[in-house]
């Protein structure tokens, strides 16, 4: 016996493990021995391991070229047989793969709307997908570092069966607590009216809007200005109804000190309405914002006929430099007659879904060693940008000062982006790792270009001044039960329908205001109660975790 017990702890100090899942129905053919070494270390294996792994291929590259996951084999001794069907036949390929039994180790970046919360707890439940809790401590050092500093993060992830089958991306950048996009004033326009002090109620935005559409802000002598305009997905809406007191989910719940209601029904939302409703019967807000495409929404504001807009940052709209664009203010969000506290949509806290193993993989404590790295700021830089080489490379400027340069010397700077998502896959998808302002790193175009931070300057501090301390969570990320999901996904589909067609309707003036209570009741006729309730039971649920 003490033999046995000798040989056992042996084999654990050397990480020497006949890899197993706990509770999860693993593949027989999977199980072999793998030699890991300290966690958090490189290599993560002593020999070398190859697994395969699933994820869309937005069409810059294949995966099996990519710079990134050359090198990161060398530095791991992990490497991968790939199934990247495109990105837009994902969710298709990923569907047949578990329903053929064919499926990868790895899911890599999949995405909510592909592997969908109902599926992960559907192939969890029956053990395809690996529950990672036990295994998370000993071998993701960095991920657990993240869930102990923030417990709600644990919350997030955890279906109620009480596992955690996928892992997030974790946002920490500037933008990431913007719900919406900002709302921007143009500059010009304000010097032009001698606007010194910004608005900071429904009644003084009125009033500026109202000097935007009479006084000639833009100075051509013609009455062809548009005091504020969006396009015909009328992003401006969570903005507006913020000074309502209305966090703007866009499934309609929202929750209040521990109370979930529907806000569309709501006398805040009604007072948004009668508001919007004024600024289109005015003409402050433009007549073509519900049927505005993206491109004529920007040419309008290119031509300098657009005095409040709501982008990401103004200069998609006004078409200026960066530079020139600094200029444009944020607005803060307003203040009301039925609110007198401002309020915006924060951004989600994480993206789901966007890491799983499942239960061919032969080595899970591998897999979780691989992607740990990416949730530290080292490793979250290698996985967005690439390893030296791939498409920049370390200089020594003049200064003596060691800085990242652009290889690509013959290539338009506008393409240098494309240098990235030839060399990574973290490009234009939802990847396992921990963003930070950080990230996308100075990469200049000469070793001695002086690096221009003004621009990010500007946004940090506009948003740290007019979005951060006015951000509100309409509702936590968490998982509803396969049943709750049925429960209220028809009627989510046949409400959002509704919602969205009357809106536009009390806007414009088809419908009258007067129909509200008509339009309450029904809301109330498509089930709005039993909704509302399934959203409370899950909140009351995530609350008690």
């Amino acid at each position: 016996m003490k033999q046995k017990w000798k040989l056992m702890i042996s084999l654990l100090a050397c990480g020497t493990i006949l890899t197993a899942c706990g509770n999860n129905k693993r593949d027989e053919q999977t199980e072999q021995k793998v030699t890991l070494t300290t966690a958090g270390e490189f290599p993560i294996v002593k020999e070398k391991l190859t697994m395969s792994m699933m994820g869309p291929n937005v069409g810059m590259a294949e995966w099996k070229d990519m710079a990134f996951f050359k090198d990161y084999a060398k530095k791991t001794n992990i490497q991968f047989d790939f199934t990247t069907p495109p990105s837009s036949d994902f969710a298709t390929k990923l569907n047949l793969a578990f329903a053929s039994g064919d499926i990868a180790d790895i899911l890599f970046a999949p995405g909510s709307t592909a592997l969908t919360p109902a599926m992960e707890m559907d192939y969890g439940g029956q053990g395809i997908l690996v529950a990672l809790e036990e295994m998370i401590d000993e071998n993701m050092p960095n991920f657990s570092k993240l869930l102990k500093e923030d417990p709600n993060l644990k919350k997030a992830i955890t279906t109620p069966d009480g596992h955690i089958y996928s892992l997030p991306t974790i946002p920490r950048s500037t933008s990431a607590i913007w719900g919406s996009n900002p709302m921007w004033l143009r500059g010009d326009w304000l010097e032009a009216l001698n606007v010194t002090e910004l608005p900071k109620t429904t009644d003084e935005f009125y009033r500026l809007l109202k000097r935007f559409k009479e006084e000639d802000p833009n100075g051509n002598g013609k009455a062809d200005e548009i005091p504020l305009s969006s396009s015909k997905d009328f992003r401006i809406r969570t903005w507006l109804m913020g000074a309502f007191g209305i966090k703007g989910s866009s499934n309609g719940i929202e929750e209040n000190n521990g109370v979930v209601r529907y806000y569309p029904m709501t006398e805040n939302y009604k007072a948004y309405l009668e508001y919007a409703n004024k600024l289109y019967k005015e003409g402050l807000l433009d007549k073509e914002t519900f049927s505005l495409s993206v491109e004529q929404f920007t040419a309008k504001g290119q031509s300098n006929q657009i005095g409040a807009f709501q982008t990401w940052t103004a200069y998609f709209v006004t078409g200026q430099t960066e530079k020139d664009s600094m200029n444009n203010p944020m607005l803060a969000p307003l203040t009301s007659e039925i609110a007198d506290k401002p309020v915006l949509p924060m951004g989600l806290p994480i993206g789901r879904e966007t890491f799983a193993i499942t239960n061919k993989c032969s080595s899970p404590e591998a897999a979780l060693r691989w992607v740990d790295y990416f949730y530290s700021a080292e490793g979250s830089d290698y996985l967005i940008n690439g390893p030296e080489g791939a498409y920049w490379q370390w200089e020594t400027n003049d200064s003596g000062e060691k800085v990242r340069v652009h290889t690509q010397k013959d290539v338009d700077p506008a393409q240098y982006e494309n240098g990235r998502a030839a060399a990574t896959p973290a490009y234009g998808l939802a990847i396992p790792n921990l963003s930070s302002p950080a990230d996308i790193s100075d990469i200049r175009i000469e070793a001695n270009q002086e690096p221009d931070a003004t621009f990010a300057e500007f946004i940090k501090k506009e948003s740290d001044e007019k979005i951060k301390p006015y951000v509100e969570l309409a509702y936590p990320t968490l998982y509803l039960s396969n049943e709750e999901s049925d429960q209220v996904q028809a009627t989510a589909t046949d409400l959002q329908t509704y919602i969205e067609q009357m809106e536009a309707k009390f806007i414009t003036g088809v419908e009258p205001l007067d129909n509200w209570d008509k339009y309450v009741k029904t809301i109330q006729s498509m089930g709005v109660d039993e909704y509302v309730k399934v959203y409370q039971t899950t909140y009351d649920r995530w609350e008690k975790q």
